[in-house]
């Protein structure tokens, strides 16, 4: 991540008083603010955009209000936004593009609602919990692109945890913790959205789906969609669905007492069926992954190396969600 530009309060109150009330909120560590670099789809350079950089080169704010950082999520430029300690919102919130927003500690939650991407970019998302969200805790829509979802935990949404859709392309979801959650993740959001055929280029790592239900994700339309060395562990009714001609890889996963792992060629629900392949996993007490077709390879985007998936009901758990940055 590139220096940081400087550091300043969503408060009223001046610079050096804010200090000297809060020495948190002027005396960042800086190591706290290196977010890494996507791997996956959100670092390919496309749509006039090298990769996703978020907030890097703008200002940085610490947040701790509903009003503060609703206003810093809606500013115009590049911008860190760290969340600290519980945040109330309602809805789904815009974000606008050149953004991070970035957990302070282990303990950084957004409660009750979420946040929306229309025809926004280059933002990350990390470290945060998202608890009780009344829709979607994360909705990614309308053409944005280059989103980086990373290192967040997911709690009880009444809908989605992520849902990606209206064309929405280049996004990376890695290191999240799905935990019991029941509709984790849908690409493309209905059977007549056939405008999303090409589009919803997405990478799905390194993420644990811990006794979640579905949509690990479910796919219609979109291509391709690299589902690779995720930990998924007692899914109810699936992990991955390719519906609607999609196109899905599924790579070097390790499926633990997943009773069905992939749907393609049936179709799932009332959706036509999809392609997918699947090389390389791990299926422990678990069905069958179906099969169907051929789906254009993630590596003609961007280079990528798999973990050992025997490995990954150790270090996926040890490593993802908030708190595990």
């Amino acid at each position: 991540m590139a220096a940081i530009a400087a550091v300043a309060t969503m408060s009223a109150l001046p610079t050096a008083q804010a200090a000297e009330t809060d020495g948190t909120r002027n005396a960042i560590d800086q190591a706290l603010l290196q977010t890494g670099t996507p791997t996956g789809f959100a670092s390919v350079n496309a749509l006039g955009q090298n990769g996703t950089t978020g907030g890097a080169g703008g200002t940085t704010v610490t947040v701790d209000t509903t009003d503060e950082l609703l206003e810093a999520i809606d500013t115009v430029g590049a911008m860190t936004i760290l969340v600290d300690g519980t945040i109330d919102i309602t809805s789904k919130q815009g974000v606008r593009p050149n953004k991070t927003i970035l957990g302070l500690g282990d303990d950084a939650v957004i409660n009750g609602g979420g946040f929306e991407f229309y025809r926004s970019y280059n933002v990350i998302i990390q470290n945060l919990t998202f608890t009780n969200a009344e829709d979607d805790a994360v909705g990614i829509g309308q053409q944005s692109h280059h989103i980086w979802v990373d290192h967040n935990t997911f709690v009880n949404p009444a809908d989605g945890s992520i849902d990606i859709a209206r064309q929405a392309d280049y996004i990376t979801v890695s290191w999240n913790h799905f935990d019991g959650t029941d509709k984790s993740m849908l690409l493309g959001h209905s059977d007549g959205a056939s405008g999303d055929a090409g589009h919803l280029k997405t990478s799905i790592h390194h993420n644990y789906f811990d006794g979640s239900t579905q949509r690990h994700p479910r796919v219609r339309f979109g291509e391709p969609v690299h589902v690779y060395n995720n930990y998924f562990r007692a899914n109810q009714l699936y992990a991955a669905a390719s519906t609607m001609n999609a196109g899905v890889l599924v790579e070097g996963n390790y499926f633990q007492n997943v009773p069905f792992p992939c749907f393609s060629a049936s179709g799932y629900a009332d959706s036509d069926p999809g392609r997918l392949v699947q090389r390389g996993n791990i299926f422990t007490a678990s069905g069958s992954c179906e099969t169907a077709g051929t789906v254009e390879e993630p590596g003609d985007y961007y280079d990528y190396t798999l973990d050992d998936p025997a490995t990954l009901p150790t270090t996926v758990p040890a490593g993802a969600g908030a708190g595990n940055l």
